[in-house]
């Protein structure tokens, strides 16, 4: 009896313990999913995050051959609303130029400021129609700048900034200003625009978005008229050669003097025959 007590104790007290730890000892917490922030709005207004995001094979690797790795024209189409600029860059061939450009070893990158079909559509009615292929070519570049850039290295640049179309500052001046970090806006003397978001940007390739075609000021400054044709002399009125009526030979007149002497001669001869003729008389 007494030791079928002592176990019960025994049992009893085993209970208690274990009831009691499981009591004070910490739950485990449940898993909370993380959920992704969207990213904040600059200052600016500006669209900080990329249309196009960069995918995982877009880099270029040391494994993977370099021939396939950039297509600007893709990057551009896949943000749809950029098919202007587009059909621009085909027509002209440029397209090839920069693609191969970037997938040279010691490029420095490129940086587009990219015009969407909106700011197309605000130019004047057939103003690219009216454009030969060097003009165009020439736009395009001066909206390619030769080296990467993020949007808070604008502010690096010294103005008037070059681009791929020259360095002409007359013609294809573009100065640009930052604020705030992450504000670009620019000027080409005829257009006043702003970066209003990113398109695409990694290492090598930055495509920003402006609300406006950034035109030369020579493209549209009007075109200065040619001279016009000098008259000709009338060689009929002419007064400093003439004809004696009577030999036929060329009299040279300076200041009408000698056509005053060749009229007198002619005078004075008339009134020596009238004077012989009355003398006869």
């Amino acid at each position: 009896m007494v030791m079928q007590h002592s176990l019960f104790l025994c049992v009893s007290l085993v209970l208690v313990v274990v009831t009691t730890s499981a009591q004070h000892s910490p739950a485990a917490s449940p898993s909370i999913p993380r959920v992704a922030q969207s990213p904040l709005a600059s200052p600016s207004g500006m669209n900080t995050v990329p249309l196009v995001p960069v995918s995982p094979d877009a880099a270029p690797s040391p494994a993977t051959p370099k021939a396939a790795t950039f297509d600007i024209a893709q990057i551009l189409s896949k943000a749809k609303r950029f098919s202007v600029l587009i059909r621009l860059l085909k027509t002209t061939q440029l397209i090839n130029q920069l693609n191969s450009q970037l997938l040279t070893s010691d490029s420095g990158g490129l940086t587009i400021l990219s015009p969407p079909d909106s700011a197309f559509s605000k130019l004047k009615g057939g103003f690219l129609n009216s454009l030969n292929d060097r003009q165009k070519v020439e736009l395009l570049q001066f909206h390619t700048l030769s080296s990467f850039l993020s949007i808070s290295n604008f502010d690096t640049l010294t103005n008037p900034v070059q681009t791929q179309a020259g360095d002409d500052p007359k013609r294809l001046q573009l100065n640009i200003t930052t604020y705030g970090g992450s504000h670009v806006s620019m000027s080409t003397g005829a257009v006043n625009a702003t970066i209003t978001g990113t398109v695409y940007t990694d290492k090598q390739l930055a495509i920003y978005e402006v609300d406006k075609v950034l035109l030369p000021l020579d493209v549209v400054l009007p075109k200065p008229k040619a001279p016009a044709p000098k008259p000709h002399a009338d060689r009929s009125g002419d007064s400093n050669k003439n004809m004696d009526d009577d030999s036929g030979v060329p009299v040279e007149a300076s200041g009408g003097c000698m056509n005053f002497y060749s009229v007198h001669v002619k005078w004075m001869s008339f009134v020596v025959l009238m004077g012989g003729a009355m003398i006869c008389m």
